[in-house]
């Protein structure tokens, strides 16, 4: 049975530059929703984001690169039928790594930060 088929659950959308993150229901096609600080249009993070404290700066840095390269916090797939969690690096040293590894290798910086070995190639 899909988790996410029958029920329309919130998302978490988040401002990296004021680190706040609100649970909102995917905007209708069109319009965006605002950050109520800055006016700026928030990012989508995904189902199962679990948002730093705000004074976690190095946390949020992580965050934004994850979100940057247009990734998503999701437990399940989108269908909510996959039991795989998708894994994100929580730390910089993790951001670091895998930066290294898409340098080395030559793969995309998304391709990298969604490994969960940033040393072990995907098949």
């Amino acid at each position: 049975m899909c988790v996410y088929a029958f029920a329309h659950y919130k998302l978490h959308f988040v401002c990296t530059e004021c680190r706040v993150s609100f649970k909102r229901h995917f905007p209708e096609q069109g319009r965006q929703h605002l950050c109520p600080t800055c006016a700026e249009p928030m990012r989508c993070a995904g189902h199962d984001f679990a948002a730093p404290s705000r004074r976690d700066t190095r946390a949020w840095s992580v965050v934004r690169a994850v979100v940057d390269e247009g990734l998503r916090y999701e437990g399940f797939e989108p269908c909510g039928c996959g039991k795989d969690p998708k894994y994100r690096p929580r730390t910089r040293a993790d951001l670091r790594a895998r930066r290294a590894v898409a340098r080395r290798e030559g793969i995309s910086l998304a391709e990298a930060l969604a490994r969960r070995d940033a040393h072990i190639a995907e098949r």
